[in-house]
């Protein structure tokens, strides 16, 4: 008969795996709801989410910022209504925005000069993230902003998150057609790029938004990648709030 304490060594193992799996279980149910919760925000997740928003006074709250020849914006500094879009390139929910929403928005309303669109970038799944949107920004600097954006959501898979790491950024920078492709891997390590993108994820935060995508009609917040009827309602309630001035 074996000794306790060899019946306990041989039990030892199978506990720290029984242990480990316990831990590992853990982490992934862990992991599973802080996505849900919080990293990324889908249609089928939030439903139709509205709301005015207003500043520490109670005024409307107005985040745009109309700045002339701003390569990350699209429309008119002038346009009656601002879409503010805080996103993510890994996330999947900005992908079908990108892919299905943004393009009829634009034709219908940014054409005609009633809507100027202004990207924010809200790095919240990771390294990849934060990097990816830099590069976007090293496109911006080449007035390569919206293909690059464009040619880095048209690859995203439709569950789960792109992998985007640098050499991948290279080849989307190619692929949109920016001209300089030495100074956009320098860019890629600009100090002055990742404060511009800390400084939108700061302003994120300020304003509670911890998931994306997260959009702003003027002063009305959309979580999520809402169906294209509701971006068109909340651009028209802006268009005749704007008129009623």
């Amino acid at each position: 008969m074996p000794s306790p304490s060899t019946s306990t060594s041989r039990r030892r193992p199978w506990t720290l795996v029984i242990a480990a799996l316990g831990i590992g279980i853990l982490m992934l149910l862990v992991g599973i709801f802080a996505y849900q919760g919080g990293a990324s925000q889908g249609a089928s997740d939030t439903g139709s989410s509205s709301q005015g928003s207003t500043d520490s006074e109670g005024a409307p709250l107005d985040m745009s910022r109309r700045i002339a020849d701003d390569p990350t914006a699209l429309g008119a500094v002038d346009a009656p209504v601002v879409l503010v879009e805080y996103a993510d390139y890994r996330c999947p929910f900005c992908a079908v925005f990108s892919r299905e929403t943004l393009p009829p928005l634009v034709e219908k309303y940014v054409e005609s000069g009633d809507l100027r669109v202004e990207w924010r970038d809200l790095p919240v799944l990771g390294g990849q993230s934060s990097m990816a949107a830099v590069a976007g920004r090293a496109a911006g600097n080449q007035d390569k902003f919206w293909e690059f954006n464009e040619a880095a959501f048209a690859v995203a898979p439709e569950r789960g998150h792109a992998d985007l790491p640098r050499e991948r950024l290279v080849e989307l920078a190619e692929e949109s057609g920016v001209p300089d492709m030495a100074q956009f891997e320098a860019d890629l390590d600009s100090k002055e790029l990742q404060q511009s993108v800390a400084e939108d994820a700061q302003e994120a935060a300020a304003l509670g938004a911890t998931g994306t995508p997260t959009f702003l009609v003027n002063d009305t917040a959309l979580i999520g990648a809402q169906p294209l009827e509701t971006f068109e309602e909340a651009i028209e309630a802006a268009l005749k709030t704007a008129d009623a001035k």
